[in-house]
């Protein structure tokens, strides 16, 4: 028997194309787990969905003319509500359809919005002022009496009537434009505002609730007015709440005594992040403002990356270790992070913290199965620290789900990116 012998050289040859080969395989098996842990999250999404209304029975209603007379009914699931969260989760599974090519994701949302519209005018009819207007079903779909009622869900519809149009869809779109321009209370410089729990307070969730829906309205209309509000928001909103001693944004703002509150909460910086993306993926290069939007948004991700906790994930008090690591608020930063690099708003050196960030999500806070933990519940307003420490987190809440899925397709089109 002979045996080859290889010299110095050509052996060491070999072990650099083994390894890189298992540095290749070892990626591309990463990136497959990606993908894969995203659609379990969506998936199991699309196995708690269940449209329709249920009475205190549980009895199941598929459409408003199966309910008896003075029936008294809520929603079926939480995915079948008229909420800005619903609009945050549409937009992601539109995302991950057009990522994956699966239908059954667009499908989900078009099937949401479509319900809604079937059913609301005989929840119209029935409303009666005995209870306020978003404890009845679907009665945010037809008051638009505050931002949280139609603006994140309008940017929703305006994505889905890309394919799929109707004129009562059109026309929710305009009253909704008209709402925000015209009938949303604001500041003398513009700025939006609440008329609760205190009079003309500015809260770092409208930001959110008005940017993506304004950026969208002005591709879909081909008016500029609508960027040129969007932007103002932006850099409106960083002048009420931005803290400069740590880079961070208070959640909200008193005009009557034109001050802060007391809380860096995580979800409201979040939807900080997520606005600015949503407005300059669509906004013109040489657009006048964007760069001020991209200078603000560069300040805002440093300032996170300062506050990123060991696992790579961000608490609920973003300036306060003793508090709870939260699932949303670090879902929308990795999402910030990744999509910032890629688009070249923000050096790639800070992709260390996007991909830590997601490692963190995917060993800590997403199940074998699909399910997500320790997402805070909706969240007002408040003075005392005590109250942001105490708010519950729970595992599959609105309010970060759809953030997750998002965080995961744009880590994915990152690692591709920084490949090239």
């Amino acid at each position: 028997m002979k045996y080859r012998v290889f010299s110095k050289s050509a052996f060491t040859a070999i072990l650099v194309v083994f390894f890189s080969s298992v540095q290749v395989f070892a990626q591309q098996s990463n990136e497959d787990s990606d993908i894969a842990v995203v659609r379990k999250v969506a998936d199991f999404i699309l196995s708690e969905n269940k449209l329709g209304f249920v009475d205190e029975a549980g009895k199941h209603f598929a459409s408003y003319k199966d309910i008896p007379k003075e029936r008294e009914v809520t929603f079926a699931s939480k995915y079948g509500e008229w909420h800005y969260t619903n609009g945050v989760i549409n937009l992601a599974m539109m995302h991950l359809a057009s990522h994956t090519g699966e239908s059954k994701y667009y499908d989900f949302a078009k099937s949401h919005v479509a319900h809604g519209f079937e059913n609301y005018q005989f929840f119209q009819n029935r409303f009666k002022n005995d209870r306020p207007h978003h404890k009845y079903p679907l009665g945010q779909l037809w008051t638009m009496l505050e931002l949280d009622d139609f603006g994140a869900i309008s940017a929703s519809m305006l994505e889905l009537m890309e394919k799929d149009d109707n004129a009562d869809y059109k026309q929710y779109i305009e009253n909704g434009a008209k709402r925000l321009t015209y009938g949303q209370e604001r500041l003398f410089d513009k700025t939006l505002v609440r008329t609760f729990p205190q009079e003309m307070t500015l809260w770092a969730d409208d930001l959110y609730m008005s940017v993506p829906f304004l950026s969208r309205l002005a591709v879909y209309t081909g008016e500029n007015k609508y960027f040129d509000d969007a932007i103002n928001q932006v850099l409106n909103f960083d002048k009420y709440l931005w803290n400069p001693h740590n880079g961070l944004y208070f959640h909200c703002y008193y005009t009557d005594s034109e001050q802060n509150g007391v809380a860096h909460w995580g979800r409201s910086n979040g939807w900080l992040v997520l606005s600015q993306i949503h407005l300059l993926e669509r906004l013109p290069e040489g657009y006048p403002g964007k760069e001020k939007v991209i200078k603000n948004l560069q300040k805002q991700l440093i300032g996170l990356s300062r506050h990123q906790d060991q696992d790579g994930l961000w608490r609920q008090l973003l300036d306060k270790n003793d508090s709870y690591q939260e699932t949303s608020a670090s879902a929308m930063f990795v999402q910030g992070f990744a999509k910032a690099i890629t688009e070249g708003w923000i050096d790639k050196r800070y992709a260390s913290v996007a991909l830590k960030g997601w490692d963190g999500l995917k060993k800590i806070m997403i199940t074998e199965d699909g399910q997500v933990k320790d997402i805070c519940v909706g969240t007002g307003i408040s003075d005392d620290l005590r109250f942001y420490y105490t708010r519950p987190a729970r595992p599959n809440e609105k309010h970060g789900v759809g953030s997750v899925i998002d965080a995961g397709i744009e880590v994915i089109k990152l690692k591709t990116f920084l490949k090239q």
